[in-house]
C-alpha cells in the first residue's frame, strides 16, 4: 500500500447520504470523509452503489437525501457544469469521440488559453507523447484510447479525479500503466477516488480505502470478511 497522504481539508464530505431509483435504495445513509490528498479507493461487491457513489460526487446523480459537500461548499449551491471542469470523472470504457486526438481534447477545451501548449501538457500527464496530438482516435489501443480520455479531462485542469473501475477493459500492461499514472497524478496533488472490484488494484494504489456493501460503508466485521475475500461478488 502507498505511504498514507498528508493530513489537510477534505475532498468530500458525505453526511447521511441516500439515493433511491424507484424503489430500489442504491445507497443507504452514507456518512463518509473522502481525504484532500492521495487516491481513495472504493471496493466492494457488484451492486453495492459504487459507480452510483462517484455519481453523486459530480451531480450525475441527486442524492435522496442527506448533502455532500465538495471542499467544504454544498454541492447542490455549485453549477454542475462548473463542478463537473474541478471534479474529473474518467469512466470504466474509453468513449472516444470521431476525428483525432486534438479533436477529442477540442471537446473539452475548444479554445485553450496556451494553444497545443496545453493539449500537449494534458497528454503527457495521462502518459501519452506528442505525437499523439494528430493520431486518429480509432486507431488508438485500448489502454492508449483510455490515456486520451485521461488527457480530455484533465485538458480543463480539474482539481480532483474520479476514475470509475478505468482498468476493467484493460489488459495487465495497459492497467499497470495507468495505475503509474495515478499515482504520478495524486503524487503531484491531485487527489483521486478510484472505483474497483479488484482487491489487488486496491491494495496497490489505496491511501485510504473505502468499503461498500449493499449500498452501506461497511465497518467492523464486515469491512474485514470482504477485504478477507469472504464476501463475495
Amino acid at each position: 500500500m502507498a505511504a498514507a497522504p498528508e493530513p489537510g481539508p477534505p475532498l468530500f464530505e458525505l453526511a447521511g447520504v441516500s439515493l433511491r431509483l424507484g424503489d430500489h435504495t442504491v445507497l443507504d445513509h452514507i456518512d463518509l470523509t473522502v481525504a484532500g490528498r492521495g487516491i481513495t479507493v472504493v471496493v466492494g461487491p457488484s451492486g453495492a452503489g459504487k459507480s452510483m457513489l462517484l455519481r453523486l460526487l459530480n451531480r450525475l446523480e441527486v442524492p435522496s437525501e442527506g448533502e455532500i459537500r465538495f471542499r467544504g461548499r454544498p454541492l447542490d449551491t455549485l453549477d454542475p457544469l462548473a463542478l463537473r471542469r474541478q471534479v474529473g470523472m474518467v469512466f470504466q470504457r474509453p468513449a472516444p469521440f470521431p476525428g483525432t486526438v486534438r479533436d477529442n481534447l477540442a471537446v473539452a477545451d475548444p479554445d485553450p488559453k496556451g494553444g497545443d501548449d496545453d493539449y500537449l501538457a494534458a497528454l503527457r500527464s495521462a502518459d501519452l507523447g506528442p505525437d499523439f496530438l494528430d493520431r486518429s482516435a480509432d486507431e488508438l489501443s485500448g489502454g492508449e484510447s483510455q490515456r486520451m480520455c485521461l488527457a480530455r479531462t484533465l485538458v480543463t485542469n480539474p482539481s480532483a479525479l474520479l476514475m470509475d473501475e478505468p482498468t476493467a477493459a484493460l489488459d495487465r500492461d495497459a492497467r499497470l500503466r495507468l495505475e503509474r499514472t495515478a499515482r504520478i497524478l495524486a503524487d503531484a496533488g491531485r487527489p483521486l477516488v478510484w472505483v474497483t472490484h479488484d482487491l489487488d488494484q486496491a491494495e496497490r494504489l489505496a491511501d485510504e480505502t473505502v468499503v461498500l456493501v449493499a449500498g452501506r460503508v461497511a465497518e467492523g466485521g464486515t469491512r474485514e470478511r470482504f477485504l478477507a475475500g469472504e464476501v463475495r461478488e
